[in-house]
């Protein structure tokens, strides 16, 4: 039974700067929390109905988690969803550093400015769909553990790295050479340009666009193209965020 002091901590969890001071965060279903535990992520506690920690006996006894059965008035009280899961998980924040070398031989994801937490679950999702390990983020990005978020990535979360940090400092770390790649209006179309396999990919805020702060760090210019090309009546103004990314990704794994 939950005591409504660990009823209070968990619903606490809901807000950025108790997540901060804690260095905690919730996660919410079954696929999401059994990929976690089985991740590098700690988890702290488990709350569940006794139908899933009897299906789940044996991932348990991996765990060194306080374990919680619970009623579904219970889970109800604790969750952030309008239909409650049957397991709810508290996990420890990891401490995170970028690892320049990875970044500089692989593809990465560079996310200036994302808000909806919706997107930034979705770009996790790709980045894990098409092989991308690390996604360095604005400090102005959507907190990651916000529960938006962690339920957005549907698991993913556990494979994708995900750092923040100021940008403008971020790119000047970086070799000369390097290529980073940002989509703009005056950028040659994705599907004809050559594009590396060892490089940074920028996404913009979804209204604004990339910073003019970082727009000097993109040395690489690409157009997602509208069709009929040429023709501007009746378009959609901009493409969402997350949906840009899932294009720039593909047409980048499938030319390398």
């Amino acid at each position: 039974m939950l005591s409504i002091n660990q009823t209070k901590h968990i619903r606490s969890l809901q807000q950025k700067k108790f997540r901060t001071e804690f260095k905690q965060f919730v996660a919410e279903g079954n696929t999401l929390v059994c990929d976690l535990i089985s991740s590098s992520y700690k988890v702290e506690m488990i709350i569940a109905s006794n139908d899933w920690l009897e299906s789940n006996s044996s991932l348990l006894n991996k765990s060194k988690a306080t374990i919680i059965s619970a009623k579904e008035n219970e889970l109800v009280r604790i969750s952030t969803l309008k239909t409650p899961n049957q397991v709810i998980a508290v996990f420890n924040i990891p401490e995170t550093r970028i690892d320049i070398e990875s970044i500089k031989s692989e593809l990465t994801i560079v996310l200036d400015d994302i808000k909806d937490p919706g997107n930034l679950g979705t770009i996790i999702r790709l980045a894990d769909w098409f092989g991308i390990k690390n996604i360095v983020c604005s400090n102005e990005t959507v907190d990651v553990y916000n529960s938006k978020v962690i339920q957005a990535t549907m698991g993913s979360i556990a494979r994708v790295n995900i750092f923040y940090t100021d940008l403008v400092e971020f790119l000047k770390s970086l070799p000369s050479n390097l290529k980073i790649y940002g989509t703009l209006l005056n950028g040659e179309s994705v599907y004809s340009k050559t594009l590396d396999e060892k490089a940074i990919i920028v996404i913009g805020n979804e209204s604004k666009g990339i910073s003019e702060s970082i727009l000097p760090f993109i040395n690489e210019k690409l157009l997602i193209p509208s069709y009929p090309i040429g023709t501007t009546n009746s378009k959609a103004e901009s493409l969402n965020a997350s949906i840009a990314t899932a294009i720039i990704c593909s047409e980048f794994r499938r030319k390398n």
